[in-house]
This record gives structure tokens, sequence and C-alpha cells, in this order.
């Protein structure tokens, strides 16, 4: 029986921690897991592109080899039907072309998938009079110089 090795995060401290275990592993998992380790690729990105590799095979009901051009269409539709996050589309997209690209030698068959578009958040701009007001509820004037001293890099306030 192979063993192998499977990765999980931590929720407190956000580490990754090995967890081995005795479970059989098909061989394009293996392989799968092998391009990655030669690619030096980050222990949350394989457990990321393994887990959309076994969203398509849930989602099939087969082999992920055996999809193709359009069932990784549907799977994409699907996944946008049930609600999914645009990030969490891109990086099971991200993840399956790793895996057909790479992997599979199958580049041909994510022709019918594109990444979602992520709405960019405009960032929040102050009134004059908001301006006033913060540089007013300053306690002392050196706090109000930080607040209005631009942020040049490698610059910082000593303290006195």
């Amino acid at each position: 029986m192979l063993r192998y090795v499977c990765f999980i995060s931590i929720p407190n401290n956000k580490r990754i921690r090995p967890l081995t275990q005795s479970k059989p592993i098909s061989p394009l998992r293996r392989r799968m897991l092998d391009d990655m380790t030669m690619r030096k690729l980050a222990p949350q990105t394989q457990v990321q592109y393994v887990r959309a590799v076994e969203r398509l095979t849930r989602f099939l009901g087969r082999s992920p080899d055996q999809a193709d051009a359009e069932d990784l269409r549907r799977f994409q539709l699907d996944l946008v039907k049930r609600g999914t996050s645009a990030p969490m589309i891109n990086t099971t997209i991200t993840g399956l072309k790793f895996f057909f690209d790479v992997t599979l030698s199958a580049p041909e068959r994510l022709a019918k998938m594109s990444p979602v578009h992520e709405p960019r958040k405009l960032p929040v701009v102050l009134s004059p009079e908001e301006v006033t007001r913060l540089l007013e509820a300053a306690p002392n004037l050196r706090a109000r110089a930080r607040c209005r001293w631009p942020t040049v890099p490698g610059f910082a306030l000593q303290k006195s």
C-alpha cells in the first residue's frame, strides 16, 4: 500500500502541517503531486490544486482525465450557480489548468473555461470636513503631524 502526505491547515496559527495517511493513491494523483513537487509549489498551493481536481471529480462522477472541454464548461457554470466566490472559482480554474496543462498535457480541454472578473472596491476617500475633524481629534502636535505627513518609504518617526 502506498503512503502519501496530505497537508492540513491549522486555523489558529495558519500553519501547514503534514498529515501522513495510509490510504491508496491513484497513479494520476501521484503524478500530479510529483509534478507539483518538481516545480516546488508551496504546500498550500498543492492542497488547493488537489482540491480543485477533487471537486471536478465529484462533479463528473468519473476520473477527471476523461473530462472534455464541455464537461469543464458545465463544471464552471455549476460553480457559479452554487454561488462560489470569484476568488475560489479562479483558484479552481488555476488548479485545473495545472492539472490539464502539466499533468495530462492536454491544454485544449480548458478552451471553454475562463477566469472570473473580481470587482475591485474603491478605497474610502475622506471629505475635507472629515479630514479636518480627524486632525482636530488628534491629542497633540505629534499625532497631528503623523496624520499630515505623507507616507514615504523608509521614513519613520522616532520616539523622543
